[in-house]
């Protein structure tokens, strides 16, 4: 009796269960899954933050370049350096101009980003690293308006807002456009190859693969000359003294990045000892920017009037190179600092 029970206990416990069964709703891929809730329009607003680039999705406010500048050294200088020139393996922020098309291209806000609202939407959505997304919108103006004057896209007085985002013009925008590789391209590479005919005249080898330029200099052409200049030369008493001092004091503004005298040692810039005279980018085992190693490649010598220049207006006198210092604007200070750095560091 009691198996009879048990069994008749069974089968009314399975008609329940397949009861339940048929009032659950079947998983359906036609019909959803069955799971979750559709989003409220309060969720979405908050997940909404990508910004188009013609600034549909800013939020309103603002930030000067000056603001930006103290935001940018609290917050990102100890990954991308005071002026965006990078530390260590982090990206280099600044510069890169009329580097694309070379062997080791410097990708920068100002050399390759074709929109402004990749700037505003990656500040604000993934910066400070650690901490994203704990920006104001003020304060992401404010570092994207730094950002913009250290790639010399506006003057130091901008202010950057939803209403003077559109007035933004990127360097490299007009160098984007449409892939156009299925139509151009693809239809050339498909064609049958051409295998004959490629001379009016015999097959010659005029070259062979090895390096060509490597033609050594005559020993002692020029040694007379060298002999001569240096007997004629005056004896050199060094820099004023006064000067010297004077240029101390301006030389702090170059410490962020620069060392000089015998314990100096390469930073975020090179080490400056023996400069004044010597060939641009001649500091051996410091990773100088292309457009510095292409002057050097050109001849640049640092004479006190190249570097009287370069102080000046280091952007505008060498384009591309990863200096972001905005220049000396007092002759007095640019001889000063020449002086003490000549005074200060041994020759290499």
């Amino acid at each position: 009796m009691k198996k009879i029970a048990l069994t008749a206990g069974i089968l009314l416990a399975s008609t329940s269960i397949y009861a339940v069964a048929q009032e659950a709703a079947a998983p359906s891929r036609e019909g959803g899954f069955g799971l979750g809730r559709e989003a409220l329009p309060e969720e979405v607003a908050a997940w909404d933050i990508d910004i188009r680039p013609d600034g549909e999705g800013l939020p309103v406010g603002s930030g000067d370049v000056w603001t930006g500048e103290e935001l940018f050294v609290d917050y990102c200088s100890a990954c991308h350096g005071d002026f965006g020139e990078a530390v260590g393996r982090w990206p280099v922020l600044a510069g890169g101009f009329g580097t694309l098309d070379g062997e080791d291209p410097v990708k920068t806000i100002g050399s390759y980003w074709p929109y402004l609202s990749t700037v505003w939407d990656y500040v604000h959505r993934a910066m400070p690293y650690g901490a994203a997304q704990s920006l104001s919108d003020d304060e992401v103006y404010a570092i994207t308006a730094y950002l913009l004057y250290l790639n010399e896209v506006v003057d130091d007085d901008f202010v950057l807002s939803n209403e003077t985002f559109a007035d933004v013009e990127m360097p490299n925008e007009d160098a984007f456009f449409m892939d156009d590789r299925a139509e151009v391209e693809l239809p050339l590479f498909t064609q049958e190859p051409c295998m004959t005919d490629c001379t009016d005249g015999p097959v010659e080898v005029t070259m062979n693969a090895m390096v060509l330029d490597v033609t050594p200099e005559e020993e002692g052409a020029g040694d007379d000359a060298a002999e001569a200049e240096e007997e004629a030369a005056p004896e050199d008493t060094g820099p004023d003294p006064e000067l010297v001092a004077a240029g101390e004091g301006v030389f702090r503004q170059c410490q962020t990045c620069h060392q000089v005298g015998e314990d100096a040692r390469n930073g975020a810039g090179p080490i400056l000892n023996g400069v004044v005279g010597a060939a641009a980018a001649h500091v051996e085992g410091f990773r100088y920017s292309p457009a510095m190693t292409g002057a050097a490649e050109d001849g640049l010598v640092w004479t006190e009037e190249n570097l009287a220049a370069y102080l000046t207006d280091p952007r505008g006198f060498l384009r591309g190179n990863r200096m972001s210092f905005r220049g000396l604007s007092s002759e007095d200070d640019i001889a000063a600092v020449i002086a003490y750095i000549q005074a200060s560091g041994p020759a290499q």
